[in-house]
């Protein structure tokens, strides 16, 4: 499975969302952590053990990334 991650750069740190779980974003002061949490949130979301996801950036913009979530998900 793979879902889209959007972090966003604002005045006082980051935001990270992945838009096709509702509900699933967090703010960080770093993009590293951001990204950290945003992980872990979408593991309790889906039930899936973090160890197992990949993340890859696939685009960068002016005050936006977008960064690919691949993990596999068995029953």
């Amino acid at each position: 499975m793979v879902l889209d991650v959007i972090i966003q750069k604002s005045n006082d740190g980051f935001t990270a969302e992945i838009p096709s779980l509702r509900g699933c974003e967090c703010w960080a002061h770093d993009e590293e952590t951001v990204i950290d949490k945003i992980i872990e949130l979408a593991s309790f979301y889906l039930k899936a053990d973090p160890r197992t996801f990949k993340i890859d950036k696939a685009r960068k913009f002016k005050n936006k990334s977008i960064y690919k979530l691949v993990f596999y998900k068995s029953n």
